[in-house]
């Protein structure tokens, strides 16, 4: 059974941006009559904002998006993933590391002249033991030289030298926080996820998720990466630029406007009722067979 997710950080309410992505998800898991569940990631601490899972939730609910199941929130599942972290360390494939953003940086500006794809690919400066009288930051996951290819049921096939271009990433912070790459996927496991549709924001962290998931002996879920929403500069639409909240007091508008960010015709429908019918059929004849595509 086809099973989706919506993972929404509670730094804000939803914006037209991360509606735009709960409207793709919800739609493909409906298109496969599959479930469609909501996960709140609320590991980073400092970034979330008091009560607006609640909000979230509640945005979700006026604009007819129902979930399958309880909602889980990652501040909850700490020791899940320090038991992902333990595997990792039996099998040597973390490390400590004292580097500084600092550090990184300058290493990369003095390797490459400039940060390449807007990647700082860590220069693997601790990977054979950490220099004397300096304290651990971070633990790094030790990749392999191996190329990851998936095919994106947005974006076509897709192939990463995760090692090259992004080089030994961070699991968990210098301020002991975990990290996304391994809450993910850890948590797409344990939700028995089998499809994700998320933003093109996140296109380059699926090959470091198929190399940690390989790494756990997890089958790695399909992919689908939107399009972004983006401002008058040509920048993701994000709460921390100041996106405003949607306005679910016309919920049909609403949701009209998020459907023609994905291009894919004009509904004519006048009810909520009428849209999530329209657009649902109109979703399984664009994606549904690109499910079984290699």
């Amino acid at each position: 059974m086809y099973v989706g997710r919506f993972a929404p950080s509670p730094s804000g309410p939803l914006h037209a941006g991360s509606l735009v992505v709960a409207l793709a998800s919800y739609l493909d898991a409906k298109a496969a009559a599959g479930k469609w569940l909501v996960r709140i990631e609320d590991i980073d601490t400092p970034r979330i904002s008091a009560g607006a899972d609640q909000i979230i939730l509640q945005q979700l609910t006026a604009l007819g998006m129902g979930w399958d199941g309880d909602v889980w929130y990652q501040s909850q599942r700490l020791g899940h993933y320090q038991s992902a972290f333990d595997v990792l360390k039996a099998k040597s494939m973390v490390y400590p590391c004292v580097c500084t953003r600092r550090e990184i940086a300058d290493s990369v500006l003095a390797l490459h002249g400039e940060f390449p794809d807007g990647e700082r690919p860590y220069p693997g400066t601790c990977r054979d033991g950490i220099k004397p009288g300096r304290s651990t930051k971070s633990w790094r996951f030790r990749l392999p030289a191996a190329m990851v290819s998936f095919n994106d049921r947005w974006c076509g096939p897709q192939s990463q030298d995760v090692k090259h271009q992004v080089g030994d990433f961070v699991i968990r912070r210098a301020d002991g926080i975990w990290a996304y790459q391994l809450a993910v996927v850890v948590d797409d496991a344990d939700q028995g996820v089998t499809d994700i549709v998320r933003g093109q924001d996140l296109l380059t962290s699926t090959g470091r998720q198929h190399l940690l998931a390989r790494a756990l002996q997890i089958a790695p879920p399909s992919v689908m990466h939107v399009p972004l929403v983006v401002d008058d500069r040509g920048l993701k639409l994000s709460k921390q630029n100041g996106a405003p909240a949607i306005d679910t007091r016309e919920p049909l508008k609403t949701l009209l406007s998020a459907w023609q960010h994905l291009a894919l015709g004009e509904l004519a429908v006048t009810t909520v009722e009428a849209f999530w019918r329209e657009a649902t059929t109109r979703w399984a004849g664009h994606f549904l067979l690109s499910r079984l595509a290699p």
